[in-house]
């Protein structure tokens, strides 16, 4: 039996070696969950060989990384930097945007689980709160659904199109709460994914984006057919309470919204994916925050350790 053995806020744990554990870890390098248990397994028997009966969470990721090496430098450099960035002191804060039926709400799921996240918050829900502090009398397009707030303007603007000033008006309240998520998450150190209609670039206050560990992605489905038939897979799930009609009456409206999040997002350099396979979408947001991230914490720590010499 190897047992591995780490201290958490000055509490010493010990714990048993799962390879299943390893290979998910390793599996954030994006080689497959088989391919990720043959490596853990190879690296459990090389620590019995070398009889390794206990060892540092710590000591087995720098195992892990040099077996990664002999592997493949691509997936060690990944795997590295996702080791740089579970240690930063900072919380990981992962923002993604996008149209209703464009699957916001899958992919962060799926990312969640591919970077053993735990905080997953939906603007639907921060919708819902704002509604129960908010009157319909005091903010009538926040108790609309985002595609249709419009409906609820009460002195629409002739500058701009009715459809995106009501979505504007709509997403200005939600971003309340969302901005206050942001603010808790970082000064509790809790990383956090936040999903949704609402989250569209430009309008989170640029303090927070600029001074903390965020990034901030739009999916978007290019293809009207494809974005159709979206509503149909996810209206026919038996747990979903919906109407696909309402869906199909404004879908028109949904379009829309969708060329405003992306005008938003070119605007501002926020990273726009083509949500169109879910298993493609995931590899390329964990490539581009392990780059950010975990790229920019082996510089800090390359820089403080030349500092130290």
């Amino acid at each position: 039996m190897i047992w591995i053995t780490g201290n958490v806020e000055g509490k010493k744990y010990k714990e048993p070696f799962s390879k299943g554990i390893l290979s998910r870890s390793i599996n954030v390098a994006d080689i497959g969950f088989e391919r990720a248990y043959d490596i853990a397994s190879d690296i459990e028997s090389d620590l019995i060989q070398n009889n390794v009966t206990e060892i540092t969470s710590y000591d087995l990721a720098d195992v892990v990384l040099t077996h990664l090496k002999t592997v493949d430098s691509k997936i060690a450099k990944k795997y590295g930097n996702w080791r740089s960035l579970r240690k930063s002191d900072e919380p990981l804060i992962i923002l993604i945007g996008g149209a209703s039926g464009v699957g916001t709400s899958s992919m962060a799921f799926e990312l969640a689980n591919r970077l053993r996240l735990k905080n997953i918050i939906g603007t639907d829900m921060i919708r819902e709160v704002m509604r129960k502090i908010i009157s319909k009398e005091l903010s009538p397009v926040v108790h609309k659904s985002s595609f249709d707030a419009y409906e609820s303007v009460r002195f629409p603007s002739i500058k701009i199109d009715p459809v995106i000033e009501g979505f504007i008006n709509h997403v200005d309240v939600v971003n309340v709460g969302i901005e206050a998520i942001i603010e808790r998450s970082v000064k509790e150190g809790i990383s956090t994914i936040i999903e949704g209609v609402h989250v569209v670039p430009g309008f989170i206050r640029k303090d927070l984006i600029e001074n903390n560990n965020i990034i901030v992605f739009s999916l978007t489905v290019d293809d009207e057919e494809s974005h159709r038939q979206r509503f149909y897979s996810r209206c026919r799930q038996p747990w979903v309470k919906r109407s696909l009609e309402k869906y199909m009456d404004n879908f028109d409206t949904i379009r829309k919204t969708q060329q405003f999040l992306v005008e938003q997002s070119k605007i501002h350099d926020a990273r726009i994916i083509n949500n169109v396979d879910i298993n493609e979408t995931v590899d390329v947001m964990i490539s581009d925050i392990l780059e950010k991230f975990g790229g920019e914490n082996n510089v800090e720590q390359e820089s403080k350790g030349n500092n130290d010499n």
